[in-house]
């Protein structure tokens, strides 16, 4: 299972995801909570941090980009500065944020919550103020977003819709969309808004309601495994959905498709903020199936993306880099060793808390060969941590042209993490690692011994502050190069 999930994970691209719903715009304020107010017996709180993030269908857009999908967004906001703050911050996700129809007739939608910080550092929510208008959308609106969706439709994968209950998916337009997609022959993935009644999801190809979403559609508590199989084959069978995904917090998912209905448990988790959760459920979903996954491997990844999430405070995303760390972490009891540049810097000030010596060193290591892994069992003997700079695919194309990789970056970071020689792996997108190398400043930088003449990146800095260079030995007749060229030659031979 996890070589299967392995492979699955690292071959979620670029696929494309239609996704209609309610936009919320997140917002924290973060305040020293250290007195009571003269005034009334409430806290004062002392502002020192803001900071803003997608909320509702809005996450799972930007859930779905962190996955490496493509996203566009059907949706309203308002004519305000919310609407320009969270436009924004899904831009920077690179979600599609065309399909937003700003309307005056409403404002967009937001959660502003006030965070306490005790001791300047354990956060804790006091107040949570929403600002929104969940009637239905006038006549005029819905048709407007009818209309982009069905623009969109053709050229998408898959179709989420992500229901909040602030008005956009009104029972007519929801029965419109999926009435749509279905004549496409598209997936549509639904997370319900909290009622008691699915009408209007009705011909919906997988629903994911939580265990107390659930509760209230089925008229009883799902209390044990066996009360979630009931409840799927109730939600089946009267609103004709084929598969049913009841989220059911620590005990992980319960699936259920026409074909069986199987407990997919998860790894237990320290839970920090269950916000977001259900967003991170629904775009691991919609994006794992659209990249060939069948629901049982999808629900797998999905539980593993909703318990990294859980583990973060409020709505956060999570890469495919973290489903990979996950999954080497359990398989093989390592630490995470994928790394974005921040993290990384912050797990070698231990280390060198520690006295341990830092080796640095970068390359494609597209088709990983012999030549590999001595060089890498060289580094190794030459410092107590390893930190292997990963030219991203953009950076590898620029060196060896368009056909290369032949390994995409997650493949091959998920088999180099696999190995005892690496500690670390942090992909760049360079065409030199100078930046990276002045960022990790290496005790020892090694290259190997044909950077010699050429003149190694990054030595003259790394010498600078006392650090050395070291130049491993070939492994003769070892390449990715000379190995791809020889497949590809016994492969004009066969033809």
């Amino acid at each position: 299972m996890y070589k299967d999930l392995l492979k699955a994970v690292t071959n979620l691209g670029s696929q494309r995801v239609l996704l209609v719903g309610d936009f919320v715009l997140d917002s924290y304020v973060y305040g020293d909570a250290l007195r009571i107010s003269p005034e009334a017996p409430v806290q004062v709180l002392k502002v020192v941090d803001r900071r803003y993030s997608c909320g509702g269908a809005a996450s799972v857009a930007a859930d779905v980009a962190a996955l490496g999908a493509k996203c566009f967004c059907v949706g309203v906001l308002g004519r305000d500065s919310n609407a320009e703050l969270l436009r924004k911050l899904l831009d920077e996700t690179g979600a599609d944020t065309s399909g937003l129809i700003e309307v005056s007739d409403r404002p967009t939608t937001s959660k502003q919550r006030l965070i306490g910080l005790a001791q300047h550092r354990h956060r804790q929510q006091l107040l949570r103020i929403d600002e929104e208008n969940a009637a239905a959308l006038n006549q005029q609106t819905a048709d407007g977003i009818l209309k982009l969706y069905n623009e969109q439709l053709e050229t998408s994968d898959v179709v989420c819709l992500q229901d909040y209950d602030k008005g956009v998916l009104s029972d007519d337009l929801c029965r419109a969309l999926i009435k749509q997609a279905k004549a496409k022959g598209k997936t549509v993935f639904v997370d319900p808004a909290s009622a008691g009644d699915y009408s209007k999801y009705k011909g919906a190809s997988v629903i994911t309601p939580n265990r107390r979403e659930t509760s209230r559609v089925v008229g009883f508590d799902i209390e044990t495994i066996d009360d979630a199989a009931k409840a799927a084959d109730f939600i089946a069978e009267k609103f004709n959905i084929a598969g049913v995904v009841i989220t059911l917090d620590k005990e992980g998912a319960y699936l259920r498709t026409p074909d069986a209905g199987e407990h997919v448990p998860t790894i237990p988790r320290s839970v920090y903020d269950v916000t977001g959760a259900g967003d991170m459920m629904l775009a691991t979903l919609a994006v794992s199936v659209a990249a060939g996954c069948d629901y049982m491997t999808a629900v797998q990844l999905a539980n593993i993306a909703g318990g990294i999430e859980v583990e973060k405070f409020g709505v956060a995303t999570v890469t495919v880099d973290e489903i990979v760390n996950e999954l080497i972490a359990t398989h093989r009891g390592k630490t995470d060793k994928i790394q974005d540049v921040e993290t990384l810097l912050k797990e070698l000030e231990y280390h060198r808390y520690q006295n341990e010596a830092i080796v640095f060193t970068n390359g494609c290591f597209d088709v990983l060969h012999r030549g590999h892994i001595e060089y890498l069992r060289f580094c190794r003997a030459h410092g107590d941590i390893v930190v292997l700079g990963l030219n991203s695919d953009a950076s590898v194309r620029q060196m060896k042209g368009p056909d290369r990789p032949i390994n995409n970056q997650h493949d091959r970071a998920a088999v180099l993490a696999a190995m005892e020689t690496v500690d670390y792996i942090v992909v760049f997108d360079e065409p030199t690692p100078l930046e990276l190398i002045k960022k990790v400043k290496p005790d020892v930088l090694v290259k190997g011994q044909d950077w010699a003449e050429k003149g190694v990146v990054g030595s003259e800095f790394v010498e600078s502050y006392g650090g050395k260079v070291a130049l491993a030995p070939l492994v003769e007749g070892k390449s990715s190069t000379g190995t791809i060229e020889k497949m590809r030659s016994l492969n004009r031979k066969d033809r």
